[in-house]
């Protein structure tokens, strides 16, 4: 609303509209195109409002008591009339009649308005507080995964764009990038892990050429690059080999720093790889490159839509020798102290809606920020039902993420991150 203040000589003010629409604030009696409310400053004396047209012709003149007349007409017992106190709601046909219980506190006191709840809120998601995860390969098409409603193979130099601007369009400004890779460049070494041309960097170079401020986090692990599946390297009686695959995993952390991500992330699980990144990426000149260490990962059967998105399920055998017992939960202390000792900078505990347990524990025993990964499993099952009619899609997506962040998470990694964010947004 666009308008100017003017002072007369006697000191009367003069607002004057200069648009021709109705304005909340300084109403418009009707559909003129302009009102003047003239006021003049005198404390002791009447107030004379004058409403005019555009043609300044008056179009009613009404007197208005002031202060003193008011506060005299409160004090003398005639106050201006208000209206009545509203009746009782009437309970329905047979209500029993009872006592009232003796109680001094009823919680339900402070959920009885929207207002009320919202004040009082304790947790709140922002756009701010979501990572999302991006799947990416060699094709110029996108790829629709079967498993994941509303996910794909993006295209890495067209799709992976547009999907980034949709994601900042909302305010998701983290992404983290998963890549399928091509079977030909797969090995037991997984050594195109570590390809400064590889499908990783380029597209990290790529985003970083066009949105220079996005954050950038990348997955530290073989899986996608071995021709085993699995998250090391395997000796040939099947035990996965710890050391010498965190030496493959430092040099994939540091050709990822060098094309520019900001947040590299070990989701191996194997002893020692926190430290030995970190050390990797402090010698090339990296050490401003974070490390979110994938701290508490179970062996999870949630992963599966994920598996099939990348084609990295394991060849043989399971993932349990290095990957997390669901049965345990002070374990995930041993695994939070080392990742803290070795220069972690977040911890993340995947998957999240089955562990919030852990998350609290994480929360409450780590200065270090915490992380959850909303997996594909958790994703798959809200769009299996919601599509089946079995529970309303964005109000069971929005109540999972506010619980991930009620146990203590402080960044969520979700596939919902984009629809989430819309209706945070008021967008549908």
């Amino acid at each position: 609303m666009a308008f100017t203040i003017s002072t007369t000589p006697s000191g009367t003010q003069t607002i004057k509209h200069s648009d021709f629409k109705t304005h909340i604030g300084l109403k418009l009696l009707n559909s003129h195109p302009r009102v003047i409310r003239t006021v003049k400053p005198v404390r002791a004396q009447p107030l004379l409002v004058t409403r005019a047209i555009a043609d300044g012709k008056p179009l009613t003149k009404e007197k208005r008591l002031s202060i003193d007349e008011c506060e005299a007409a409160v004090v003398a017992g005639n106050p201006p009339p208000a209206p009545p106190v509203p009746p009782k709601p009437r309970a329905p046909a047979g209500t029993p009649v009872v006592t009232q219980l003796p109680l001094t506190r009823r919680p339900r006191r402070n959920r009885k308005s929207p207002f009320l709840r919202a004040a009082f809120q304790e947790t709140t998601l922002s756009p701010a507080n979501f990572i999302l995860p991006l799947f990416i390969h060699e094709a110029e098409e996108d790829t629709p995964i079967g498993a994941m409603p509303g996910c794909y193979r993006l295209g890495w130099r067209h799709g992976l764009i547009e999907e980034v601007y949709k994601a900042r369009d909302v305010g998701v400004n983290s992404i983290v990038l998963f890549p399928k890779i091509p079977d030909a460049l797969k090995s037991a070494s997984g050594d195109e892990a570590y390809n400064e041309n590889g499908l990783v960097p380029r597209a990290i170079r790529l985003l970083k050429d066009k949105y220079p401020d996005i954050i950038i986090y990348t997955d530290v692990a073989l899986d996608p690059y071995s021709s085993d599946g699995h998250d090391g390297i395997v000796r040939e009686d099947g035990v996965i080999m710890n050391d010498e695959t965190v030496h493959q995993l430092s040099k994939q952390a540091v050709a990822q720093a060098r094309a520019g991500a900001d947040v590299v992330s070990p989701s191996d699980m194997m002893d020692g790889r926190v430290g030995a990144i970190r050390s990797a990426l402090d010698a090339e000149g990296f050490e401003h490159v974070s490390i979110m260490s994938y701290t508490a990962k179970y062996a999870s059967a949630f992963y599966g839509p994920f598996r099939d998105a990348l084609d990295s399920n394991p060849r043989f055998g399971d993932k349990k020798t290095y990957q997390m017992n669901p049965a345990n939960y002070r374990e995930a202390l041993i695994e939070t102290s080392e990742d803290e000792a070795e220069g972690a900078d977040i911890l993340m505990v995947k998957p999240a809606m089955p562990y919030l347990d852990v998350i609290r524990l994480l929360h409450d025993n780590s200065a270090l920020p915490i992380s959850a990964y909303q997996v594909s499993g958790e994703y798959a099952m809200i769009k299996a039902a919601a599509a089946r009619n079995m529970l309303d899609e964005e109000k069971a997506m929005m109540e999972s993420l506010l619980c991930i962040k009620r146990a203590g998470a402080n960044a969520i990694l979700t596939y919902f991150a984009v629809q989430a964010a819309r209706h945070l947004c008021g967008e549908k």
